[in-house]
């Protein structure tokens, strides 16, 4: 009862430190957006990065990271979605610099859409032409910037499931470009802002647990089914762990 009546405050609340906190840091955005792409988006990865931290703090939401964050090579980065909070807690959890992979229509979105398209890889699928040039924008990216970010199941997971079934975008991209795949695993982001509902919202720790690489050598393109099934196995099994279990 007693939630029912604060939540529309605390909603009001985060949407108020949200654009507030990103209006800050919107002319550091456009500074850094005047110089070429290729030099300016690491330190707007950087301050999105320092934006993430003090955001999920100042609203409640933080996160506890378990494992071991290896940072001396490029990997492909997925991770399960469940929720609205997913794209900001992946940068209180990851420490080196990517780029998220993002629907172009987020571009168009007022204010957000100028600060993602800063940091993110847009993809436009709207014509072969247009898929086949945002994948050679990801070999690009993987060959001369930064690590990529990618959701496999594409979209939240709205089934009983503790996964939905994996596209194969993220897996041909890793056995293509011989990239490591490093998952991490979200169980708590549903409980502070749920996908089904964004205006609940409710504030508490989110844990992120960081799973082993997985190494894609000599992998060939026959191999994807394989892989992208073992990988779905193993995070599916450690949400159900977690799911079990309780935390503080």
């Amino acid at each position: 009862m007693l939630r029912a009546i604060l939540q529309p405050f605390y909603t009001g609340y985060v949407v108020i430190v949200f654009l507030a906190t990103l209006l800050l840091v919107l002319p550091f955005y456009l500074l850094f957006s005047i110089f070429s792409h290729s030099f300016g988006r690491k330190p707007i990865w950087r301050l999105t990065w320092l934006w993430s931290k003090i955001c999920l703090r100042t609203i409640g939401m933080w996160v506890k990271t378990t494992g071991i964050v290896p940072r001396h090579k490029k990997y492909i980065v997925i991770a399960n979605h469940v929720s609205y909070l997913d794209p900001i807690a992946v940068y209180d959890v990851v420490p080196f610099f990517f780029r998220p992979l993002a629907k172009y229509e987020l571009s168009k979105i007022p204010v957000f859409g100028f600060v993602y398209a800063q940091i993110a890889l847009l993809v436009d699928r709207s014509s072969a032409t247009k898929r086949a040039n945002s994948m050679l924008q990801m070999h690009k990216t993987l060959k001369e910037e930064c690590s990529i970010f990618m959701y496999p199941e594409g979209t939240f997971n709205e089934t009983a499931e503790p996964m939905k079934s994996f596209y194969d975008g993220a897996f041909r991209l890793a056995v293509d470009t011989q990239t490591d795949i490093l998952p991490i695993i979200f169980p708590d982001t549903n409980k502070r802002w749920t996908n089904t509902y964004w205006w609940k919202m409710w504030p508490g720790k989110n844990r992120a647990y960081v799973l082993q690489p997985v190494s894609v050598a000599t992998l060939q393109m026959d191999d994807i089914p394989d892989l992208k099934e073992k990988i779905r196995s193993i995070m599916g099994q450690k949400l159900l762990e977690l799911s079990s279990s309780s935390f503080n």
